[in-house]
């Protein structure tokens, strides 16, 4: 039995913290959840997240919730993966900034969008301020390249690149060259591929 338990629901916001233990190479266990049986919903898992949703990891005692907090936790844990920028490191504000950014204005700008209100919000009542300048800052960031963190590919890359990787498939986002430039590069990696081969073996078996 691995140190690193993910409970897992695929297709869900787990799957990037799949992704995120595909990049990290350390062996790892997945609990599976079935989101059509309401078994995220039962007992025994809201003993591990009261929230009722994925993903959670458990490490050891430890058990963590929320993809951002989870791929922050991992990369710190397991420094010899390289996929953090370390305390005491000038580049770890912009690093957590973007750790942080996608769930906190990407998601809900993309979210708003899809399912617009009755009534438009003041910019000022939104955590995101406008989607149009999410936008441009979130192109700007990953126009230099490879990665946020330029040659460095690190745990923010797995929490951006997989919102951008969702909303670009989905027509949720704009096709901006950046962001397409930005998401094939991601495509490349190994780790992600296996994730997605893993995932789509998943709902094949579910299907089934």
């Amino acid at each position: 039995m691995a140190d690193l338990t993910l409970y897992h629901a695929s297709p869900s916001r787990s799957s990037i913290v799949r992704w995120m233990l595909e990049e990290l190479g350390e062996p790892y266990d997945v609990h599976l959840l079935d989101l059509t049986k309401s078994e995220q919903s039962s007992p025994e898992y809201l003993a591990i997240n009261p929230m009722g949703k994925v993903p959670a990891l458990r490490h050891g005692d430890a058990i963590i919730t929320e993809a951002a907090a989870i791929c922050t936790y991992l990369a710190d844990e397991f420094p010899q993966a390289k996929l953090n920028v370390p305390v005491g490191d000038p580049r770890r504000g912009s690093y957590l900034k973007w750790l942080f950014f996608s769930p906190s204005c990407i998601e809900p700008a993309v979210t708003d969008r899809a399912f617009p209100r009755k009534e438009a919000p003041r910019r000022g009542m939104l955590s995101y301020g406008d989607f149009d300048t999410v936008m441009n800052v979130t192109a700007k960031a990953v126009e230099p390249g490879p990665y946020l963190m330029g040659d460095q590919f690190t745990a923010a890359d797995v929490i951006v690149g997989s919102m951008l990787r969702w909303g670009t498939m989905f027509n949720l986002l704009p096709k901006r060259p950046e962001f397409m430039a930005y998401v094939g590069r991601l495509e490349q990696r190994p780790a992600l591929q296996r994730a997605t081969a893993l995932d789509a073996k998943l709902a094949t078996a579910q299907a089934s």
